[in-house]
């Protein structure tokens, strides 16, 4: 099964990684550390929580003006 990964910097050091479709959510040093721990979680998750895919998550980006 082909699922989503968002990986952002964390404040503290290495990666917060993501998964839109289950929620599943972890981190880890590299980004290699941070997709496998996601991975992992991500399994574990779909063992109680099996997962009906109805399509991937569109991933794009915005701009918002100067905020204050």
């Amino acid at each position: 099964m082909e699922l989503s990964a968002i990986l952002t910097p964390a404040p503290e050091g290495g990666y917060i990684a993501f998964n839109p479709e289950t929620g599943t959510t972890t981190q880890g040093e590299t980004v290699e550390d941070a997709l496998a721990n996601l991975r992992e979680a991500t399994a574990l998750s779909l063992e109680e929580f099996p997962l009906k895919v109805v399509a991937r998550p569109l991933l794009t980006t915005f701009e918002i003006g100067e905020y204050a």
